[in-house]
């Protein structure tokens, strides 16, 4: 269910309940079920307007819920009220959008100006495509092809240092296609051989771009420690 489902949903209550009145004094203690959960109630709803990045007028949102649950004459008609609502979600949607433009050039400006850097350490290997590497540990094994299955450790964090995903943490090695992964990771599990250890930095191009999932984000550059420990057949 989406947030604006949930206050579509909660509208729809506040105009089957029964008449009462909001003017109370402020709330702090919640001992019976009817205060539990209509705070509850407005903690979700609270929480998917303030979420939404639409500035509402509060004393009109009280009035709302005021003339609902006292069953007054409302200020809108239905019309009013549905074209309000989708007015609302638009100018919701668009909110999100630009929220969402706003961090991946961000990140792509972060990214970038970190692989800049990056890339003029001793020891780091620029490729073709953007990927940069160093070798921490040469491996003396097989070096896998596309078609292959990997056994693999690693630590992946943002260019700030925040992780996000480690191998280690679960207690064991990950297995996957050398193929089915983010083409910054195909690319450099084909340069490795098992046994080796080396330090990768993908840019946002190489890894999930401006569709990043929401542990990610979008146009982010990520840094793994990445150990190829064997090539399951």
């Amino acid at each position: 269910m989406t947030k604006y489902t949930r206050l579509t949903t909660f509208s729809t209550l506040l105009l089957l309940g029964a008449g009462c009145s909001t003017g109370h004094p402020e709330v702090t203690e919640l001992p019976e079920f009817e205060s539990r959960a209509a705070y509850a109630i407005g903690q979700d709803v609270g929480g998917s307007l303030a979420g939404s990045g639409v500035t509402l007028d509060f004393d009109a949102l009280v009035q709302g819920l005021r003339d609902a649950l006292d069953e007054r004459e409302p200020l809108l008609d239905e019309t009013e009220v549905m074209e309000a609502i989708q007015e609302f979600q638009v100018r919701a949607q668009e909110a999100m959008m630009a929220k969402e433009e706003e961090a991946a050039s961000a990140n792509q400006a972060e990214g970038e100006s970190y692989l800049a850097e990056h890339g003029s350490r001793e020891g780091v290997i620029t490729t073709e495509s953007g990927l940069q590497y160093r070798v921490l540990q040469e491996g003396d094994g097989a070096t896998p092809g596309p078609q292959d299955r990997v056994r693999v450790h690693y630590r992946g964090t943002f260019v700030n240092g925040e992780p996000f995903d480690s191998s280690h943490d679960r207690g064991e090695p990950s297995v996957f296609s050398v193929s089915g992964v983010i083409p910054g990771w195909t690319e450099a599990l084909q340069l490795m051989s098992v046994g080796s250890r080396i330090e990768l930095v993908i840019p946002a191009h190489l890894a999930y771009g401006p569709q990043g999932p929401p542990m990610i984000g979008p146009n982010r550059t990520l840094l793994f420690e990445l150990e190829l420990l064997g090539i399951e057949n």
